[in-house]
């Protein structure tokens, strides 16, 4: 009878300490779990409960304080945060799934055979477009012309855009549809020709000619634009998207297909510098829901550097006598400025030359005055004079830089800036050092949407093929923690969403992701091999590589 009694009282213990332990939707244990908090801690396993993490600590104690209707064994794999891009073009990126590829074309020539094989393949298409062309990676490295396009396509527009979205190249209906005759001079852009004739390339506000009468996107288009670009993003584990640069009507449309369950991408999106989104959104204020935050402006300084329309402070080496361009007056930035000096909004503006991010350096500080919260920030920050840098910090602006794009342009960066000058691009630790942080996107699909290859580029300082051996500018790169930060908790801080995502902290959304092996230890060849095993929002999972 003792016996009994007393097993009577453990199995009560027992039920009394299953029954304390606190009921969660799910535990992910025997993990090497990165949380990305100020310590930079880890931990064995984790507890999601209502879309948030709870709790974070060692599988043995989470299982005992915890009762969860879902477990997964991670068998010693690695989870880190959802990483952020910081800087990219979501929309765009999905509209170039339905396009033709010309990324890593050698050639004009295969350029022209990637379109006609488009074409063929997509008959009913009223409008081809294209996105990828570089001419730096052709032999001579010239400007295409219309020709070959104009032969082939006499009475289909066809519009083509430069790997950096700051050149097209319309075939002769297209120059036609858009009004656009030799001769044109338009601010901030430039429409070639040669010896009279029009080459088909328009570079910068020329390009946006093309926007205006290029077919308008629908409800449905977006929706299969986005969805492509969604199932592509959670496979790379990225968990929220920066979107620069909208219009009100795709905003509103994106925003109506995260409602319905659609799109399920978080989003932080900036509007264009367009009166239509500053007559609805300004005296609205920033729109926020669960997954998408409208907060930002995105305003442009210049052009690229490949197409040689970024503002430099000294002519071009390679081509004397051009400085390259601002795409507006100074005038209209300072009123951009001005305008937005009194709201919410954050000012987010594409710098890429010296000439450029001075400029924009020095409205800036005019209207921020010093130390400040706003968090505006500038956009590639790319190549920035020496005495310049101190502006960043004077004024708490914030550089928002893209590691692949020194990996992509080191090639020929130094053609274009010359050696000492080339000392002030792509500097990421130079700008790191002004505000102690610094947030990393990629600017796809001007590059590849892979955070691993933002990784390799901001880490290594190498492209993909593993050039340079010593890596490029090493005084600039990054350690493992700074890259890991700038892909997460400082993206978000970047978007004002550090307390709800960017790392896993108890409190934050579950947005993370399931690796198979470790960023913090892969060396330089294996960090392309690292693949996603599982990515979760709000504790869904949304991709298994399974």
């Amino acid at each position: 009878m003792k016996q009994l009694h007393t097993f009577l009282v453990a199995l009560l213990i027992l039920a009394t300490a299953c029954n304390s332990r606190k009921p969660a939707d799910l535990l992910v244990y025997n993990a090497h779990v990165y949380t990305i908090d100020s310590a930079f801690s880890t931990a064995e396993a984790i507890v999601i409960q209502g879309g948030h993490v709870v709790a974070t600590g060692t599988t043995a104690g989470l299982q005992a304080r915890f009762d969860p209707q879902n477990t997964i064994d991670a068998k010693g794999k690695f989870i880190y945060p959802g990483f952020i891009d910081a800087h990219a073009h979501f929309l765009e990126y999905g509209k170039s799934l339905y396009a033709v590829n010309l990324y890593g074309a050698n050639s004009f020539e295969e350029v022209t055979a990637r379109v006609k094989a488009f074409a063929a393949a997509h008959p009913g298409e009223t409008w081809i477009t294209g996105n990828g062309w570089d001419q730096n990676r052709w032999p001579g490295k010239a400007f295409p012309d219309n020709k070959v396009l104009n032969d082939l396509f006499p009475d289909k527009p066809v519009v083509l855009s430069r790997v950096d979205g700051h050149a097209v190249l319309a075939n002769a209906k297209a120059l036609e549809l858009a009004g656009i005759k030799a001769g044109d001079k338009i601010e901030g852009g430039s429409i070639e020709t040669s010896n009279g004739v029009l080459t088909g390339v328009l570079v910068d506000n020329a390009a946006h000619r093309m926007e205006a009468v290029e077919p308008a996107a629908n409800k449905a288009l977006l929706e299969k634009w986005l969805g492509a670009a969604q199932t592509n993003c959670f496979a790379q584990g990225l968990t929220m998207i920066t979107d620069c640069g909208l219009e009100v009507d795709a905003i509103n449309m994106m925003d109506a297909l995260q409602q319905e369950g659609k799109l399920k991408m978080r989003l932080y999106v900036m509007m264009s510098d367009d009166s239509a989104n500053y007559a609805y959104y300004l005296h609205r204020g920033p729109y926020k829901t669960d997954r998408l935050y409208v907060h930002g402006v995105k305003v442009y300084a210049d052009g690229a550097l490949g197409s040689r329309g970024a503002c430099l402070l000294r002519p071009y080496s390679d081509k004397p006598g051009w400085n390259g361009f601002l795409l507006s007056s100074p005038a209209h930035f300072d009123s951009i400025a001005n305008m937005l000096s009194t709201t919410e909004f954050q000012m987010c503006t594409h710098a890429i030359g010296d000439s450029g991010n001075r400029t924009i350096l020095n409205i800036y500080n005019k209207y921020l005055s010093g130390k400040n919260d706003k968090r505006w920030r500038i956009e590639h920050a790319q190549v920035v004079d020496p005495q310049d840098f101190a502006l960043f910090g004077q004024a708490s602006i914030i550089p928002s830089v893209q590691p692949t794009h020194a990996t992509s342009d080191m090639r020929w960066a130094g053609e274009r800036l010359g050696e000492e000058r080339l000392k002030g691009a792509y500097a990421y630790q130079q700008l790191l050092k002004q505000n102690g942080w610094l947030p990393l996107g990629t600017d796809f699909p001007v590059e590849d949407i892979s955070p691993f290859k933002t990784f390799l580029a901001a880490v290594f300082r190498q492209d993909t093929s593993g050039y340079p051996a010593g890596g490029f500018q090493m005084e600039n790169a990054l350690t493992r923690e700074q890259a890991l930060r700038g892909m997460t908790i400082w993206a978000a801080k970047a978007d004002f969403l550090e307390t709800e995502v960017g790392s896993l902290e108890p409190g934050k959304k579950a947005d993370f992701i399931i690796l198979d092996q470790d960023l913090m230890k892969v060396d330089a060849k294996q960090v392309l091999q690292t693949k996603v095993l599982a990515t979760f929002i709000g504790g869904e999972k949304v991709f298994d590589k399974e």
